[in-house]
């Protein structure tokens, strides 16, 4: 379970003690907008609780899942990045407070996602799914060089999805 730091950002496994920081995330309706099965669905705190002990849990089973994301400066939990299993394949995943959208943090954390998928984990394909109407999420992925592949319908939704391998990942400097 390792931490990873970029430029800006820390990257490290969930503990426990984030329960307060994380439930306030995942009960914002403009930052869940685009997630899960019903659009803008919240989470209480005991739901978040549940996810966190999932994230948490996730580490031990597979050896790889989600990082709480820091900024370096403060310390301060802005979001989360990682991957989680989707249909036997490593799926991206980042999330973000809303007060921190449009600086660059989910490119930074998901490239350093990648880096680490690719190069400690071996993956050689790394998926990701964004809603059609996210175009936000759709910039993101295509920054990091994540290729349209379609769309797919994730768990009933409307989804987009992107995919990059291994022999086309070009890393960033930025996340060394």
């Amino acid at each position: 379970m390792s931490d990873i730091e970029t430029a800006r950002l820390r990257l490290r496994p969930f503990t426990p003690d984030d329960l307060d920081d994380l439930a306030p995330l995942l009960g914002d309706p403009a930052v869940m907008r685009h997630i899960g099965v019903e659009s803008g669905k919240t989470l209480t705190r005991a739901e978040a609780a549940a996810a966190l002990d999932n994230m948490i849990n996730g580490w031990r089973k597979r050896g790889y899942g989600r990082w709480a994301v820091l900024l370096k400066a403060t310390g301060q939990l802005i979001g989360l990045c990682g991957f989680r299993l989707h249909e036997n394949m490593p799926e991206l995943i980042y999330l973000l407070g809303k007060t921190h959208w449009g600086q660059g943090f989910a490119t930074e954390a998901a490239q350093a996602s990648l880096r680490y998928g690719f190069a400690e984990l071996r993956f050689e394909r790394i998926v990701a799914f964004t809603r059609p109407e996210n175009t936000a999420s759709q910039r993101v992925l295509q920054k990091l060089g994540m290729r349209f592949a379609g769309e797919a319908p994730l768990h009933g939704v409307a989804a987009l999805c992107y995919v990059l391998t291994r022999a086309e990942f070009r890393p960033d400097e930025s996340c060394q």
